[in-house]
């Protein structure tokens, strides 16, 4: 029997191996139509999946109550299934070259349980070849069986967008490719079972490993070159939202937007391209300088508050500030790779005190990975400014004045010597009749009515 048949009446189970923000939804939305294992290293996360909790908050706790996913950190249970789906991380060393240990570690786990008739499709970014140059041989060499005769393989790159209720796995055109006609034509087919969008058949495995890493690698590109443009206009002394606002209403303008750029996809693929690339003999120069600058953007958020406090005549060592979202994208609990930790670390430089506010963050993952604990927001008093650096929807519903209650007592310029300074000046001074340091990085707050509000108001 063909194996997408046994799939499709419950004859055969797929596995999912990784059950974080790609793996989980995967494996929840495949157990609507077939049988699924549900399966993870991490025990108390297993733990929390099957209490009906839902870490992640990708699909939340009463769809985890009621999935029929059989979650599982027993790696025995793989030998059940004969379509594995491999969707864990791909991060990046500290030298910024690709860290394959934990896809690496899976092809281990998985090949031990691998059973003839199998096929194995990996979701995780690599760069072109990993699937067949580096999981391949490990899965022959822990199953003892043949590619191709024993078990085949394809690659169909994860599309899911954390913290996106809009752009699910089911709506979004899934890219799939297989080894060889026969595996595609299976690998789409399942897909296709939960995949209301479609499926688009990439001509090889390279071709779909490739489509995926620069997918995320140009929007890196996109959003470096609108930092570079947010430095440029602060210099100027032109507010980068309404330069974007009136761009934006031309036709073919590209509605990117300055921001951290950060977490295990945008901020982590296009090094996986570029490591590629140098093993090839070339020296990539538009990914690498975006991605210098989206590297760089944390540093100046800090330098720029820096400045502003200054200008309101604040004390920087010792000084207190709020940092309002520490995840790394809004409405979402995952914490790695944010960039906001890079503007934490830069102001405590200049040996500032930040407070954490972020309801949304798995505070385990923000100890364990950043030795942070997160306050609550009735504790942000007597703050010297506060930033909001992740516009979550529970913050969007802060008015000027909440913030403003934030801060110590404010302090007042006399007017006179503010007519006497402007007088004798030949540079603009920025005169809000107080002390409160605002820093808005995507824009939050309306500019004009913070201003006016009396902040001394940022933003990229």
């Amino acid at each position: 029997m063909n194996l997408y048949k046994a799939i499709k009446s419950k004859k055969e189970k797929i596995s999912v191996i990784g059950l974080g923000y790609v793996g989980m939804p995967i494996a929840v939305s495949f157990a609507k139509k077939v049988d699924v294992i549900g399966f993870d290293v991490n025990r108390k996360k297993i733990d929390l999946y099957k209490n009906g909790i839902d870490p992640t908050k990708e699909v939340g706790n009463e769809v985890i109550k009621n999935t029929i996913v059989e979650f599982t950190s027993d790696e025995a249970k793989l030998r059940e299934a004969k379509f594995h789906i491999v969707a864990v991380p791909t991060p990046v060393k500290e030298d910024r070259t690709p860290d394959l240990f934990p896809i690496e570690s899976a092809c281990r786990t998985l090949g031990n349980n691998l059973t003839k008739g199998s096929i194995v499709v990996f979701e995780s970014t690599v760069y072109p070849g990993v699937t067949e140059e580096i999981c391949v041989p490990i899965l022959e060499k822990e199953s003892g069986l043949k590619c191709g005769l024993d078990f085949k393989v394809g690659y169909s790159p994860e599309r899911i967008n954390p913290g996106d209720q809009e752009h699910r796995l089911e709506n979004i055109i899934k890219v799939v490719s297989g080894m060889d006609n026969e595996t595609l034509d299976i690998v789409a087919k399942v897909y296709e079972l939960v995949v209301d969008a479609g499926v688009y058949k990439a001509e090889s495995i390279k071709v779909a490993e490739a489509a995926k890493v620069i997918e995320n690698s140009q929007r890196d590109i996109n959003i470096a070159f609108m930092n570079e443009l947010s430095i440029i206009c602060n210099k100027m002394g032109i507010d980068t939202k309404a330069v974007l606002e009136a761009a934006g209403t031309k036709w073919n303008f590209l509605k990117f937007f300055p921001g951290l750029v950060g977490g295990h996809c945008i901020g982590v693929d296009p090094y996986y391209l570029t490591y590629k690339a140098e093993q090839m003999g070339y020296h990539s120069q538009i990914i690498l300088s975006g991605r210098k600058i989206n590297d760089n953007m944390g540093k100046y958020v800090a330098e720029s508050t820096v400045k502003k406090m200054i200008k309101a005549n604040k004390q920087i060592n010792g000084a207190k500030v709020a940092i309002f979202g520490v995840t790394f994208k809004e409405n979402c609990p995952d914490v790695r790779n944010t960039k906001v930790i890079d503007v934490i670390k830069e102001l405590e430089e200049y040996g500032v005190e930040v407070k954490v506010v972020d309801p949304l963050a798995d505070k385990e993952d923000l100890w364990r990975e950043y030795r942070i604990n997160p306050c609550a927001m009735e504790e942000i008093k007597e703050m010297d400014a506060v930033i909001f650096a992740v516009p979550h929807d529970e913050f969007k519903t802060l008015h000027l004045e909440d913030v403003k209650r934030m801060f110590g007592t404010t302090g007042y310029i006399n007017s006179e010597v503010i007519n006497e300074v402007a007088a004798t000046s030949e540079t603009e001074i920025d005169v809000y009749g107080n002390d409160c340091v605002l820093m808005d990085i995507k824009g939050m707050f309306n500019r004009i009515e913070a201003e006016n509000t009396g902040f001394l108001y940022w933003r990229l």
